[in-house]
């Protein structure tokens, strides 16, 4: 039973995280996808209007919440972005995914087996309809080729920076640590969000990688302007949301544990 007191930090500890009372507990684990719906989720996907799901890229089947291009000719860089409804700042979240299939026809070489969970992002309205990606941090989740070496868990920074080893890192995208993951094994992703502080990207219960202060970019403008609005860079909270970059992806389980404030 909760004191008053600690009923109190709970209330400011969930409002801080984005999450309300009656569906997180610092410490626990929440299920943002349930199994059956897209409740709690918005599909932003390029050159259609927030909310439309074009093709039914977004959907779930068997329990799982598939990313796939059945409905496209081609891909033609309609890259989109699936976001939770809650903005969150210190938190954990955890996924546990495969890469299946083909890529669909026209989809960039890069993006083979490639999909991202996109962290400290934009609101899905602040984007154009034309915006291939939400200003955030990408952790990036890759799939081998059954042959050669390639890291998941990496870094990519669409309209961002981080610190790494206490100066500013400017680099696009940034190799982790991991082993390389062929075929379509479920792999289990964590990330460790400490704010403006600390960041963790984490598979199978190792850290592959890991940053700090996260801020806009103020060379590219959309960045800029956001940071003009918020009257500053540093990025200390924002949205969460997944991927569709033309390789068919399944999330069998999303879930976040709030972290109070002063973790580490």
């Amino acid at each position: 039973m909760f004191v008053r007191g600690t009923a109190i930090a709970f209330f400011l500890l969930a409002s801080v995280s984005g999450l309300s009372l009656l569906h997180a507990e610092e410490g626990k684990w929440t299920q943002l996808f349930n199994g059956k719906n897209l409740d709690g989720w918005t599909p932003k996907i390029r050159y259609h209007e927030l909310g439309e799901n074009f093709a039914d890229t977004f959907r779930v089947e068997d329990g799982l919440l598939k990313v796939g291009y059945e409905g496209y000719d081609e891909f033609n860089e309609t890259f989109g972005h699936l976001f939770y409804k809650d903005e969150f700042s210190h938190y954990r979240i955890r996924v546990e995914y495969r890469f299946v299939g083909d890529q669909c026809k026209g989809g960039p070489g890069w993006a083979i087996r490639n999909s991202g969970i996109m962290i400290h992002g934009e609101k899905p309205e602040q984007m154009t309809k034309d915006q291939d990606f939400p200003t955030s941090v990408e952790v990036q989740l890759l799939g081998g080729d059954g042959q050669k070496k390639r890291t998941t868990l990496n870094l990519c920074t669409p309209g961002t920076n981080v610190f790494k080893d206490g100066k500013l890192f400017m680099p696009h995208c940034t190799p982790s640590k991991s082993k390389t993951y062929h075929g379509t094994q479920w792999v289990t992703a964590e990330v460790e969000v400490h704010g403006n502080q600390i960041i963790k990207h984490i598979v199978d219960g190792q850290v592959v990688l890991e940053y700090t202060k996260p801020q806009l970019d103020p060379r590219e403008d959309h960045a800029k302007a956001l940071a003009d609005q918020n009257g500053t860079v540093d990025l200390n909270s924002g949205t969460i949301s997944l991927q569709s970059e033309s390789h068919p992806v399944h999330f069998r389980k999303v879930e976040l544990m709030v972290l109070e404030p002063s973790s580490n």
